[in-house]
This record gives structure tokens, C-alpha cells and sequence, in this order.
């Protein structure tokens, strides 16, 4: 049986946002995927980033380098 880890996951005040941060992954080759925002968090949008907890560092650099807009950094029991 699959076992919860802890995760990064990002949320974003707008849906342009998420987007921004999805196209720029894709072209940077950032890590993670969009993911609906889980229940255990209230965000001003419905889509959130995910990202192995290993990889929060390079995945918050490289989005401070390329100046994109998030609202909060969490760290979420999850599949």
C-alpha cells in the first residue's frame, strides 16, 4: 500500500499565476507538476505546484531568477 510523503506545494493568488509558473517550467525545465490545491490549504486560486521536497530549493531559485508570482510554500502529506 502506498505510503504518504510530505511534499512541496506552492499555491498562487491568480490563474495567470499558475500558468506562468507551468510555461516556465516547461521551458526551464523546472521541477514538479500543476496540481488542483489540496484541501488542507486555502489559496486564492484553485491550481498549486507540486514538487518533491528535495527539490524545493531549485524549484523556488528558479522561480525567484525568473520573477514569478507565488502566494505561499507548504509542505503537504500526499500520494
Amino acid at each position: 500500500m502506498r505510503e504518504k510523503r510530505l511534499r512541496c506545494v506552492l499555491t498562487f493568488s491568480t490563474t495567470a499565476d499558475a500558468m506562468a509558473m507551468e510555461a516556465a517550467a516547461r521551458e526551464h525545465g523546472l521541477p514538479g507538476r500543476m496540481i488542483p490545491v489540496p484541501s488542507e490549504i486555502d489559496a486564492g486560486c484553485g491550481f498549486a505546484w507540486r514538487c518533491e521536497l528535495e527539490e524545493r530549493d531549485a524549484l523556488l531559485t528558479g522561480a525567484k531568477e525568473r520573477g514569478l508570482a507565488y502566494e505561499g510554500v507548504f509542505e503537504v502529506a500526499m500520494y
